[in-house]
């Protein structure tokens, strides 16, 4: 008897011993979502999301967190993305504990959530990974299928590069999810970079902008959206030109379920 009691006590003395660093905004999301915020010692640039992960250090951008800060915790996991695999390999050489997630497609989201769950010993995942399939379930279908084009980020200056939605993506696997297909058909990275030439020859039925008024405070929407419009294109024609704002499309998170539900809803035509 008192050497499971020894076992027990031991078992709560390493779990609230437990120190996590998140090395980006959706990671912390989800770790958040599986009940584990309270483990939590510091996180990324921009994770705010819950309004508790805005309190946590922060231990640099998500794309170049600084290792002396993340060492100075004495973290007992990093969780990160595949973009970090770098900063991950340095952290094992001071065995430090290291986690890899892929967050890339839909079905790479619900496996990582699975994933984290079990490592940091969550019961949540089921009911999170349920709720973004049930999401694809109930979300509205368009009746009539098209051509989808979605645009990372508004801008008035349609010369300059534009940034969209290839293959291999969870924005792709939302478009095919709501009924339609994906406007870019070339092979090509996951966000190709095109030139309004390339969007005119491309010649999408639906155009939806992906707009930021914290990031992208200075543009003119009513101008930037004309802009768009003057593009001679059937997303044009169809009066199907879009600027979609929501703090969360970009995060690849357990509320990617909102972003289904809140394109599938864009994308539905009459």
């Amino acid at each position: 008897m008192k050497t499971i009691i020894l076992i027990l006590f031991s078992i709560l003395v390493l779990n609230a011993n437990e120190r996590i660093i998140s090395l980006s905004p959706s990671i912390t999301e989800i770790i958040f979502a599986l009940k584990k915020g309270d483990k939590m010692v510091a996180t990324s640039s921009y994770s705010l999301y819950p309004l508790e992960a805005q309190k946590l250090p922060i231990i640099g951008g998500y794309e170049n967190p600084h290792l002396e800060k993340i060492l100075a915790l004495n973290p007992t996991l990093v969780v990160g993305q595949t973009f970090n695999q770098n900063t991950l390999d340095k952290l094992k050489l001071f065995n430090i504990s290291t986690l890899t997630l892929n967050l890339k497609t839909i079905e790479n989201i619900k496996k990582s959530i699975t994933l984290l769950a079990d490592k940091i010993d969550s019961l949540q995942a089921k009911q999170l990974t349920n709720a973004i399939t049930n999401s694809i379930t109930s979300a509205p279908k368009s009746k009539n299928p098209h051509a989808v084009m979605i645009v990372y980020g508004l801008r008035e200056d349609l010369t300059k590069s534009t940034y969209i939605a290839g293959h291999n993506i969870f924005f792709e696997d939302i478009i095919l999810a709501c009924g339609n297909t994906n406007a870019y058909t070339e092979i090509s990275t996951a966000q190709p970079v095109l030139s309004y030439e390339n969007i005119i020859a491309i010649n999408p039925d639906q155009i939806i902008i992906l707009h930021s008024h914290a990031t992208e405070s200075e543009v003119n929407v009513k101008k930037a959206l004309q802009n768009w419009y003057d593009l001679p294109t059937n997303a044009s024609k169809n009066g199907k030109i879009s600027i979609v704002d929501e703090n969360y499309l970009h995060i690849p998170s357990h509320r990617i379920a909102l972003t289904i539900e809140r394109l599938c809803r864009e994308m539905k035509f009459d």
